[in-house]
């Protein structure tokens, strides 16, 4: 019987922070297979995530707020040994996507070890562990999606959307690291977040995301699909919007830089990127 710590601490609902990517790189699949399709949903969302943020609660043994729970319950041996069967799970069923499939998922689960094992721990470096974020969470799982779930043979992955998707997560994952400083240093671990500081952090994303959104510009218009993009920057208003109040407010009181208030980025972000992705997927219907 799994305990109710386990459960908690594989922090199964943080999938939704990464799905806005499976559905980016799924609105760009020329045919969609969707039986794959689905079922690479399952396998990231329920297996790949919950096992990575499972292992890393392990690893850490957090005693102060993580992305998701804010007073994490120490982590057993049961959690280490279901993160192992997740893993073990997501790598035989992908084998029914594609051959090539698990190899993804085997770099993904590598790179996802390396950055929280204590043996090598890639988070204590702040580019390095930086870098291993955006391009395995960001760039390749892009490509995993996409090319899992075409339905046509050709071996192609447009560079853009992996570049898109790298940006995208680079220009976020430094805010989820903001309200950890402390705990992050008393662990051995210097994040980039850290590195840069408060002001540096928000500066450093708004550059980043702003990039993201120049590379989707040039991407959607160059295929003649400026209207996907206008839908896109809309719905990005709000997750602006408050990226500036909460700016502001960091600027008066470091505090600000808060749990409560990462959260409120997190699920902002999260719902904004996810809805319109998800339209520009039924949009196809319509083409």
């Amino acid at each position: 019987m799994l305990s109710a710590s386990t459960i908690r601490l594989l922090r199964i609902p943080f999938s939704i922070f990464l799905s806005p990517l499976y559905f980016f790189a799924l609105s760009q699949v020329p045919q969609i297979n969707w039986e794959k399709a689905g079922l690479i949903f399952i396998i990231l969302h329920f297996l790949i995530y919950p096992a990575s943020n499972g292992y890393n609660s392990y690893m850490d043994r957090d005693t102060g707020s993580i992305g998701g729970i804010e007073k994490p319950p120490p982590p057993s041996r049961q959690l280490f040994l279901l993160t192992i069967v997740m893993d073990t799970a997501a790598i035989l069923l992908s084998i029914l996507i594609h051959p090539l499939i698990p190899f993804f998922m085997l770099l993904y689960i590598g790179a996802s070890k390396a950055y929280s094992y204590r043996g090598i721990r890639l988070k204590k470096f702040p580019i390095i562990g930086y870098l291993t974020v955006i391009i395995f969470q960001g760039a390749l799982t892009f490509a995993l999606v996409y090319y899992g779930s075409n339905a046509g043979n050709e071996f192609f992955i447009p560079w853009q959307g992996m570049l898109i998707s790298a940006l995208l997560i680079g220009g976020f994952y430094p805010l989820t690291q903001i309200y950890q400083h402390r705990q992050d240093l008393d662990d051995g671990v210097e994040t980039i977040s850290y590195k840069l500081g408060y002001t540096g952090t928000f500066i450093f994303c708004a550059v980043i995301y702003i990039m993201a959104w120049l590379f989707m510009a040039q991407f959607f218009i160059r295929k003649g699909e400026e209207k996907k993009l206008l839908l896109v920057s809309i719905f990005f208003v709000p997750i602006i919007v408050y990226f500036i109040q909460w700016f502001s407010k960091v600027k008066k009181d470091n505090r600000a830089a808060n749990f409560k208030n990462t959260m409120r980025m997190n699920w902002l972000a999260a719902i904004c990127t996810n809805t319109a992705f998800i339209i520009l997927l039924i949009w196809r219907w319509f083409e």
